[in-house]
């Protein structure tokens, strides 16, 4: 493997994030500088940070370290949908989609947090 895009959790998170994105677009004004933001950052860190753990590969502490980094985003990630159904910006459908979604995420970070030596 070359690069970091060719990652599946990178692909998921990736495409995740882009959901979350035009999904947001819908989100009320004021909520511009609040979950609007806070949702987008999250998951989109959490690609970022998948791409810097795939940079660290050869140095495991380092690569389980930045993993864990894009394990907390995901988490991250997950809170704000909360925040997003109770305020009725996105519907049940649509919530359970990204929980799962994520979730599928976190069981592939946990697998190369505790497998770090197949990713050198």
């Amino acid at each position: 493997m070359s690069t970091f895009k060719e990652l599946k959790v990178y692909q998921k998170a990736f495409n995740l994030a882009m959901d979350i994105f035009e999904t947001t677009k819908s989100f009320p004004p004021e909520e511009k500088y609040g979950l609007t933001i806070q949702i987008r950052k999250s998951s989109r860190s959490l690609c970022s940070s998948i791409a810097e753990a795939y940079r660290k590969r050869k140095y495991p502490a380092h690569f389980v370290s930045k993993t864990t980094d894009a394990d907390m985003e995901n988490s991250e990630t997950q809170v704000w949908p909360d925040f997003s159904l109770s305020s009725k910006y996105i519907n049940r459908k649509t919530y359970d989609n990204y929980l799962k979604r994520s979730e599928e995420v976190g069981k592939m970070l946990n697998h190369m947090i505790e497998n770090p030596k197949k990713y050198e």
